[in-house]
């Protein structure tokens, strides 16, 4: 059996535990890999080895490091097609979504490219009398990321190029579920002249965790992934004194004004509800027609479009599927569980995924695409988020009705709107208490430049991921206050309050 270990001061470190978690082939249902889950003094060394690469990465220029992110892109480039094999092979999701995921991570690393820009700070000549004043922006330290299972390669490029340009060291813990890639791409860095011991994966699950989250030497955690995990880990980091950022989950709604072009608006829904088996953060999982009339419109194209959905592998010969399998068999005994909740709470269920026949499905976590009508929001289906292919028809009246359903639930993370009215769309992004929202885009994901985060209890730390808000989580600012006297000259104590 294929084992995965760990990548400790720049290169791959054999594990010592004999705890093993099990790699699975999604779309054969077939064990490929165990991966070696890291002791608790195994993490605590990887952090010693990040600390002290500390001292010598953080005084590199910002210069040099953003040339080093540059070769890293490079690489990743040059290996785009043995990377989306990976993803698709661990994840289960087709090879143009697998690329897809790397071209959205390397906007990050190209963003990180540019630090020297973004590292200046500000400066202010003579705020007094011969009294200047400057910001340095400067690193924390180690830094930790924990990222979950959907995005193995996206996601901690959300993460560690902007700490590692910034000057920080960093240790990723990725999900145990598909760890290939992140392993990969510190191997990668390797190439691209990266020191030793700036960046370091450790494969673990909670017991590296605590670790990461209780250690004085970890500066901030990153983390991506569940609610309630998000809850812990906020709660957890803070409490030892680090910075947090910890992106929960998400139930987002897209609603179809009457006056919508209802072709766009369904092939937009299509890709945003199913893509990817709708284990994606930003997945489009309630569609919410305004008005009977749109909504026995939408419901008939849906089924239609549904009719046609090409589920699969994620690797084969020819054109790629549109949906691969569930990352693991547990994961779909969830989804199906679902289902079956929503048929129980009364929901019209119109396309049961359960029953779709899927060409070389054989043992993979497969389920058709489905489709529930008339869903109300006291319903499990529209309060808990899903994660999986699982699209609800939420039907209002008004507007203003749907502007509440969305407001009224407790995920905020991103939402959309289609409709040719400005006035409506100007309205919607003004009253919606949600952190990401797309008018006439499905998955309106911030490009890097900007930043990603939800509201409520879809985020926990007052800071997004990546953009300005990522370079503002991983440095502190320190301001310099100078005066340079002209002379030697006498002086005389000073007991009040100084001004300028």
């Amino acid at each position: 059996m294929n084992q995965i270990h760990h990548y400790l001061g720049g290169s791959v470190a054999q594990g010592e535990s004999s705890r093993f978690a099990p790699v699975y082939n999604p779309a054969t249902g077939e064990q490929s890999a165990q991966v070696v889950l890291a002791t608790a003094n195994e993490t605590r060394e990887a952090i010693r080895l990040a600390q002290e690469a500390f001292a010598q990465w953080s005084r590199v220029s910002p210069l040099k490091r953003a040339r080093i992110l540059f070769r890293f892109k490079e690489l990743v480039e040059a290996n785009a097609d043995e990377l989306a094999r990976l993803i698709s092979s661990e994840h289960g999701k087709v090879l143009s979504d697998a690329k897809g995921e790397l071209t959205r991570g390397l906007e990050v690393v190209e963003f990180a490219c540019g630090i020297p820009h973004l590292l200046k700070g500000e400066h202010s000549l003579n705020v007094g009398t011969g009294v200047d004043s400057y910001s340095l922006m400067q690193p924390l330290g180690v830094c930790a990321g924990i990222s979950p299972f959907n995005f193995p390669a996206m996601v901690p490029m959300w993460m560690f190029p902007i700490s590692l340009a910034c000057g920080n060291t960093f240790i990723m813990k990725p999900s145990e579920k598909d760890p290939s890639t992140p392993m990969r791409l510190a191997e990668l860095l390797g190439e691209a002249g990266l020191p030793d011991g700036v960046f370091n994966v450790v494969n673990g699950d909670k017991e590296s965790v605590d670790v990461l989250l209780t250690d004085e030497r970890v500066q901030a955690v990153s983390f991506v992934g569940s609610t309630p995990i998000a809850e812990y880990i906020y709660a957890t980091a803070s409490a030892h004194g680090k910075r947090v950022q910890a992106l929960g989950g998400a139930k987002n709604h897209m609603v179809i004004m009457p006056d919508a072009d209802l072709d766009q608006a369904v092939g937009a829904l299509m890709g945003a509800a199913y893509g990817s088996a709708g284990e994606r953060c930003m997945a489009i999982s309630v569609a919410v027609p305004v008005g009977e009339e749109t909504a026995e419109r939408l419901r008939e194209k849906l089924v239609v479009e549904l009719d046609k959905l090409r589920v699969g592998p994620g690797q084969v010969d020819g054109p790629d599927n549109d949906m691969g399998p569930l990352v693991t068999r547990e994961h779909l005994k969830k989804v199906l569980g679902y289902i079956q909740v929503g048929v129980d709470e009364g929901a019209e269920l119109v396309v049961d995924g359960r029953e779709a026949r899927i060409e070389g499905a054989g043992n993979g976590y497969f389920v058709g695409g489905t489709l529930f009508d008339r869903v109300k929001p006291g319903m499990r289906i529209h309060r808990e988020e899903i994660f999986g292919p699982v699209l609800c028809i939420a039907r209002v009246p008004s507007f203003d009705a749907a502007v509440t359903m969305i407001n009224d639930h407790e995920y905020g993370n991103g939402t959309a709107i289609f409709t040719r009215d400005g006035d409506a769309a100007r309205q919607f992004c003004e009253q919606i208490q949600v952190g990401m929202v797309g008018v006439n885009v499905p998955i309106p994901v911030p490009m890097a430049f900007h930043s990603f985060g939800g509201w409520k209890r879809s985020l926990f730390g007052p800071l997004h991921m990546h953009g300005p808000d990522g370079v503002r989580f991983y440095t502190r600012m320190k301001t310099v206050t100078q005066r340079w006297p002209s002379g030697i000259r006498e002086e005389t104590n000073h007991f009040t309050m100084p001004t300028h």
